[in-house]
C-alpha cells in the first residue's frame, strides 16, 4: 500500500532575533566586547510553526491559506528543504520541484538555458531526461526569444513564467508552489492552474499557497488554514475558505473596532484600533451602494514616534481574487513622523467604480524599507448593493465583472436607415 506523499509529524520551527552576529572586523570585535559587559539580553525567540501535523496522499492538491505571517512560506521552505525544523519531521516521498517565490533556484550569472538544465540536474534528472522536455518547457514559458540571455536580465514576469515551466515539466512527485498568480498575466495564470490540475490527475501531489481564494476553491479538494503558526482547520477547500474569509471580519455597520483583535502579523509599535466607512458628513456609512463616495478613517495608536512610514490597504473579493490596493506611497506622499499615540488618517475614494457584491477590507503600515508594524486582514465586511451607477434605473450586479467605469456612449457616427 502506497504511502503518504507528505508527513509531517509535531513540526516547530523558531527563530533567534537579536542572537549574537559574527564579527567582520577586529573594530566590531573589540566593539562587541566592551557593549556586551552592559548589553546581557537574552536573544528574542519567535515560534513561527508550533506543533504542525498532517498527511497528504499522492495525487491531492492542498491549498494553504492563512494571514501574512501565519507561517505558510516558512512550511513550504521546511518541505522543500530550504531549511529545517526546529523540533518534529518531516517526510516527503518523490522528486520535489519547488518554486517558492520569483527567481528562486537561479543563478542571476546564467542563461535560461543553462538554468533549465542546472536545475534539473539539482531535481536528479540526466542530461538526455532534461533536453527531452527543454522545447516544451520553453514554449510553456514563452521566453524562446531570450532563453540564451542571463537570468539576471529578465523582468520578474519573465523569471516567474520560466520558474514554473521547469518546476512542473520536469517530471516532479511532489510540487510546491507559493504565490505564482502574484506575478504574471492572467492568461499564464489559467495555464498554471490547468497545468497543476493535470498533475493532479497524473498521480502527482501539489501543495499550493495562495491569497486568490477563488483560485484555491476551484483547484484545491482540501485546504489546510494557518493561524498563528498553527492549524486553524483542515478539511474541503469550500468549507475551509469560507470559514477563513469570515473569521476574521467582524462588523459593525460600517466600522469595527480591532483594539481586541489579536495575532496580527507586525511588531506592534503601531496598530490600528478601528477602520470605519464614512459619508461626506463623517457619519459612519452602514449602507454603501456601488458608485458611491467614500471616506476611509484609520485610526491608530503608536507606542512611540515613527517615521518614513506607508499606510494602505486593499480590497478582495469575497473570493480572495485582489480588487484593488493602494497606499500612501503610491501616491508619493511624504508621511511625516508621526507622534506616539493615538490618531487617525483617511483617505477619500469619488467613487466606488464596483460592481454590487461583498468584498473584504484589509489595512496595513509599514516602514519603508524596514519592519512591517500592523496588518489587519480582512477586518471589515464591504456589501456593495445596487446601485444608479449609470444614472439609468437599470441593474447591474456581479455577473457584468468587478468594476464598472463611468463613460459616455456616442451615436454619431451611426448610419440611421431612411423610414419607409
Amino acid at each position: 500500500m502506497q504511502g503518504p506523499a507528505v508527513r509531517v509529524d509535531h513540526l516547530t520551527k523558531r527563530y533567534e532575533i537579536g542572537a549574537a552576529q559574527r564579527n567582520t572586523n577586529v573594530r566590531e570585535h573589540v566593539t562587541n566586547l566592551l557593549t556586551s559587559v552592559w548589553r546581557r539580553r537574552r536573544p528574542e525567540v519567535i515560534t513561527v510553526l508550533d506543533d504542525l501535523s498532517f498527511e497528504i496522499q499522492p495525487g491531492e492538491i492542498v491549498g494553504i491559506v492563512g494571514s501574512n505571517g501565519a507561517g505558510k512560506s516558512t512550511l513550504l521552505k521546511i518541505l522543500s528543504r530550504v531549511t529545517f525544523p526546529t523540533a518534529g519531521e518531516v517526510h516527503v516521498s518523490g522528486r520535489v520541484a519547488s518554486l517558492l517565490e520569483v527567481g528562486t533556484g537561479f543563478h542571476d550569472e546564467l542563461t535560461g538555458r543553462e538554468n533549465i538544465f542546472l536545475n534539473g540536474s539539482i531535481l536528479g534528472m540526466k542530461t538526455a531526461q532534461i533536453k527531452a522536455r527543454f522545447d516544451e518547457i520553453v514554449a510553456y514559458s514563452g521566453v524562446e526569444q531570450f532563453i540564451d540571455t542571463p537570468i539576471k536580465r529578465y523582468s520578474s514576469g519573465m523569471r516567474m513564467r520560466l520558474g514554473f515551466a521547469v518546476a512542473a515539466h520536469l517530471n516532479p512527485d511532489v510540487l510546491i508552489v507559493d504565490e505564482v498568480l502574484a506575478v504574471g498575466d492572467a492568461a499564464f495564470q489559467r495555464k498554471c492552474l490547468k497545468t497543476m490540475e493535470g498533475l493532479r490527475h497524473g498521480g502527482r501531489t501539489v501543495l499550493f499557497v495562495s491569497h486568490n481564494l477563488g483560485a484555491v476553491e476551484n483547484l484545491c479538494s482540501r485546504a489546510i488554514w494557518l493561524q498563528g503558526g498553527r492549524i486553524k482547520l483542515d478539511g474541503p477547500a469550500r468549507e475551509v475558505t469560507k470559514k477563513y474569509m469570515s473569521t476574521n471580519v467582524d462588523v459593525v455597520g460600517g466600522s469595527v473596532n480591532l483594539e481586541a483583535a489579536a495575532g496580527r502579523p507586525g511588531n506592534g509599535d503601531m496598530r490600528f484600533t478601528r477602520v470605519e466607512f464614512l459619508d461626506a458628513q463623517g457619519h459612519i456609512k452602514n449602507i454603501i451602494q456601488a458608485g458611491d463616495p467614500l471616506r476611509i478613517r484609520f485610526h491608530y495608536s503608536a507606542k512611540k514616534p515613527l517615521s518614513n512610514l506607508t499606510i494602505g490597504y486593499r480590497i478582495n473579493s469575497e473570493f480572495g481574487m485582489g480588487v484593488t490596493e493602494s497606499s500612501t506611497r503610491l501616491h508619493d506622499i511624504v508621511m511625516p513622523t508621526i507622534a506616539a499615540g493615538d490618531a487617525y488618517i483617511d483617505v477619500d475614494i469619488p467613487a466606488l467604480n464596483m460592481m454590487p457584491g461583498v468584498y473584504y477590507f484589509t489595512a496595513g503600515v509599514t516602514t519603508i524599507g524596514g519592519p512591517v508594524h500592523d496588518t489587519a486582514e480582512n477586518c471589515l465586511r464591504m456589501e456593495l448593493l445596487s446601485g444608479k451607477v449609470y444614472g439609468t434605473g437599470r441593474v447591474i450586479d456581479n455577473t457584468h465583472g468587478v468594476a464598472f467605469f463611468p463613460q459616455t456612449w456616442e451615436l454619431e457616427g451611426v448610419r440611421v436607415a431612411a423610414e419607409r
